[in-house]
């Protein structure tokens, strides 16, 4: 039967050659986006917070399910950034559009992220504090 256009059949080396994509995509969000760099701070201290405060699995769940949702959508963002950058140096409203809407999704997941941190870590802030 003949393959259909643009599928190739299984490959463990074309898996190994796509997660090396990945990990190259991921040296550069981090080498060179500083806001990346931020959330990466922002995840440690997260995680650094969940430990020391012991946190339950469901509230584990929420931060790693935010921290992974803010990164990704840091690298959405600096992947259209990347794109509109390719297209044209040149300021145009369109391409600023897009920059500013995806930079607003990334926004919006960092406040989402902070507001969920504030409702699972400051009411043990607050009962550490109390005892």
């Amino acid at each position: 039967m003949p393959e259909s256009v643009g599928h190739k059949p299984f490959s463990l080396s074309a898996r190994v050659t796509s997660l090396a994509h990945a990990t190259r995509g991921l040296v550069t969000l981090v080498r060179d986006q500083h806001n990346a760099r931020i959330h990466i701070c922002a995840a440690l201290l997260a995680i650094i917070s969940g430990w020391v405060l012991r946190i339950s699995i469901t509230e584990w769940l929420v931060v790693v399910l935010l921290i992974g949702w803010v990164l990704c959508m840091e690298a959405f963002n600096s992947a259209l950034e990347y794109l509109c950058d390719l297209i044209s140096r040149d300021e145009h409203p369109l391409i600023a559009k897009a920059k500013d809407v995806a930079a607003a999704a990334v926004l919006l997941s960092a406040l989402t992220a902070a507001a969920a941190a504030a409702l699972i870590f400051i009411p043990k802030l607050l009962e550490r504090l109390i005892q």
